[in-house]
């Protein structure tokens, strides 16, 4: 019982299932800690510890009755506040005091965790509608870096990443829309995996199709590539309630991500030749990329000749995430429920852009979004024609500082060139205007002590390749 938080996922289902604790012990040792450091950095928002407690009390029954119990037995997790994801509980969009609704629906996350084994305890913070690579917002405000307080733990699922890294609980729950599983797991030197499309189902109604531009992912942020590969196996199945969901046949992802890479061909960029990219992120990043030669790959430097800048795309990222805000705004208006007019001190004045942005939108935008996406994918399989698995850096900069007006934001420029604070500064948005699998691994430190973190992306529905270059760099690393 001591010691817990350093446990993976994994390791503490391992250690419950030995008995050598109970559900319920495992359960209240993380809800003392919650008790003891969230308000430090601001990672929960709500906690359910006696709906825990009940369900770890049941889950002991279960076990003691000889009933099998899933790899997470026991273990405690946490789910995003953002969307619906617990049937019962509740969800903010992300801070909005005015959208607190109750919500109908389990996500495939929680979901997942629960069959596995696992126990909520609550949920964590997120930014106004997740629309933004840092956590912050006006109801509850920013949530801090493990790392160093002053520091911003990176968006939008950056409440999960926080509560990961600071040992609040193993595993949380993530989104990823552009980054929002990725970019906090790089800033708090974490596992963040986001899966192909259409590995994870993902039913939505009334619109089945509203989170494919850009692709959105559920998935979490975990300590060890062995957490994501153990939850993946739970996640990813066939729906076909998804019109992108595709059946993937029997596959064991803790058993692909051991896989060698010996003789693999890896390409690395630090920058696809349009972001700039801060000098000791670019130095950390290669030096991990470059240890894979030690496992048997061949790292080698590849050139992108984009057509556009990365302002250009992100500024394209920003309307077409918006498209399906707007509409829902605009059906609210039409039910009498007007967001932006009757709460407007709720939102970011950035999110109010964007979403006029995309309502005020032609024809020529949908069919430049289209072309955009075009360009990635080209650009993308020019290098996977050649090249097993692709790196980059996550995050072009280190950490951000927390603002005190409750709307942190990225930086504005990196190197002295100008970049959107939204998401303008990290390489992750790329690939969900594609859906190729991705995942952000720990690359070390600054010398300031802040993590870096390494983007792993592979070959669309080849979704072991990413776990299995991202298990070799974690063993390489220790």
């Amino acid at each position: 019982m001591e010691k817990l938080e350093l446990l993976s996922a994994a390791e503490l289902g391992r250690e419950i299932q030995a008995g050598h604790l109970t559900p319920t012990e495992a359960v209240r040792y993380f809800e003392h800690r919650i008790e003891e450091r969230n308000a430090a950095i601001n990672a929960f928002v709500y906690t359910k510890f006696e709906e825990a407690e009940a369900a770890a009390k049941a889950l002991e029954q279960s076990m003691a009755d000889g009933e099998e119990a899933g790899p997470f037995a026991g273990v405690p997790f946490a789910l995003k506040d953002f969307l619906p994801s617990k049937k019962g509980w509740t969800h903010s969009h992300g801070g909005v005091k005015s959208l607190i609704r109750e919500d109908p629906v389990d996500s495939e996350f929680c979901k997942a965790m629960e069959t596995a084994g696992g126990i909520a305890l609550g949920k964590t913070n997120a930014p106004a509608f997740g629309f933004r690579g840092a956590t912050d917002n006006k109801l509850y405000g920013p949530t801090r870096n493990p790392y160093d307080h002053r520091y911003n733990a990176g968006g939008s699922s950056g409440g999960s990443a926080a509560a990961v890294a600071d040992g609040l609980v193993p595993i949380a729950e993530g989104g990823d829309a552009g980054g929002s599983i990725r970019i906090p797991a790089a800033w708090c030197n974490l596992v963040g995996f986001k899966a192909s499309v259409g590995t994870v189902p993902s039913v939505i109604r009334p619109d089945a199709w509203s989170a494919t531009h850009p692709y959105c992912c559920n998935g979490g942020l975990t300590k060890t590539v062995e957490d994501a590969a153990i939850l993946l196996n739970f996640m990813a199945r066939f729906d076909p309630r998804d019109p992108l969901s595709r059946d993937l046949g029997p596959k064991d992802f803790t058993e692909l991500m051991g896989r060698s890479v010996k003789g693999w061909r890896v390409a690395w960029t630090p920058d696809f030749g349009i972001f700039p990219v801060d000098p000791e992120v670019a130095k950390r990043t290669e030096q991990t990329a470059l240890l894979l030669k030690e496992a048997g790959a061949i790292v080698e430097p590849v050139e992108f000749r984009l057509p556009r800048t990365a302002g250009e795309y992100g500024e394209i990222w920003c309307r077409s995430i918006s498209v399906d805000t707007a509409i829902e705004l605009e059906l609210d208006r039409r039910n009498g429920f007007d967001l932006i007019k009757e709460h407007r001190d709720e939102l970011p004045e950035e999110f109010i852009y964007w979403n006029e942005q995309a309502a005020w939108g032609g024809i020529l935008d949908y069919y430049e979004f289209n072309r955009a996406r075009t360009e990635l994918l080209d650009a993308q399989q020019d290098v996977f024609d050649r090249y097993d698995i692709l790196l980059s850096p996550t995050s072009t900069c280190l950490p951000v500082r927390n603002a005190d007006d409750r709307n942190t934001k990225g930086p504005t420029e990196v190197n002295g060139t100008p970049v959107d604070p939204l998401i303008g500064f990290a390489e992750t948005f790329l690939f969900n205007f594609t859906g190729n699998p991705a995942a952000s691994v720990p690359a070390g430190f600054s010398q300031s002590g802040l993590p870096v973190g390494l983007q792993v992306i592979g070959k669309r529905f080849r979704d072991e390749d990413v776990l299995s270059v991202a298990r070799t760099l974690e063993q390489l690393r220790h």
